[in-house]
């Protein structure tokens, strides 16, 4: 089933790079879950390129990063960091090829260290770059008190 994850992070404090509709700089990612995945899709825009009309490696790797965090906390109900994210990048993305597509699922939990999958792929549905991901979870309490973590039910509509 697919439904729409709503960003639940007061948007005069939330200035994150990979979502914030508030960061006049940022990519403004939006989410969708779909059964075991989290998924977006973006439009790139020139200002992240690297070569002309490729787009950024850094770009790349802060996307696969964002679908990750995504995906823990929408999955796992609680917030956590990046441990480690091991990019691979396969192959160019040209910006002219469209609408950029992301993907993260949870591969397995050990405790609080959760391991995950993510991909990247082009406007023509070609796999580009992906990602093994780790990410250390809080307790939902820390996750709330450090992270400004709302709570698992806000994250979709009532």
């Amino acid at each position: 089933m697919r439904r729409k994850i709503i960003n639940p992070y007061d948007p005069q404090l939330n200035k994150c790079f990979g979502c914030s509709k508030s960061n006049p700089i940022g990519l403004k990612l939006e989410f969708e879950e779909d059964d075991d995945y989290v998924t977006a899709a973006w439009e790139p825009e020139e200002y992240y390129q690297g070569y002309i009309n490729v787009l950024h490696g850094g770009i790349i790797a802060t996307m696969l990063d964002e679908v990750g965090a995504w995906c823990v906390t929408v999955k796992t109900g609680t917030a956590g960091v990046t441990s480690e994210l091991r990019v691979r990048y396969l192959k160019p993305v040209f910006m002219n090829n469209g609408r950029i597509l992301l993907k993260a699922r949870i591969v397995k939990t050990e405790g609080r260290i959760v391991y995950l999958k993510c991909d990247l792929s082009d406007g023509n549905g070609k796999i580009c770059a992906e990602a093994d991901t780790i990410f250390f979870t809080y307790p939902e309490e820390v996750a709330k008190r450090k992270f400004g973590y709302p709570g698992q039910e806000y994250f979709f509509e009532k």
